[in-house]
């Protein structure tokens, strides 16, 4: 059983920063891709960043390039720093992890069988 939980989500003003963090447990995730989503009221869940656990290989949406930065630690903790943040990030952001791909970093949240509960990041103007 893989456990993914989010935090880290809060209100910020635009032009702020906001760290969010996932904690993953229940499985060695050194095969695994991690990733982030997030979906807006009345919108579909959208990718916004992604990595290989190991090695460390990144993607990124173009929306959040040069704004966002997916990392991870040796304690099974995937973070996100989101800087330069705007209203149009407004939403509810979640953590995923993709057991079964390889070779390459998936960007299609159906690629991904393990979610976070999600975690509320809320831009003001």
């Amino acid at each position: 059983q893989v456990d993914l939980v989010e935090s880290g989500g809060g209100l910020v003003q635009a032009g702020g920063s906001l760290r969010l963090s996932c904690a993953a447990s229940g499985r060695t995730f050194s095969s695994y891709a991690m990733g982030w989503f997030r979906q807006a009221p009345g919108k579909g869940r959208e990718f916004v960043a992604a990595l290989r656990w190991s090695g460390g290989n990144t993607y990124y949406a173009d929306y959040v390039k040069d704004r966002f930065t997916i990392s991870r630690d040796a304690q099974n903790t995937v973070y996100l720093q989101m800087n330069s943040l705007k209203p149009e990030d407004t939403a509810v952001y979640y953590c995923a992890a993709d057991s079964t791909h390889s070779g390459y970093i998936p960007s299609l949240w159906y690629d991904y069988d393990y979610w976070g509960q999600g975690t509320q990041v809320t831009v003001s103007s």
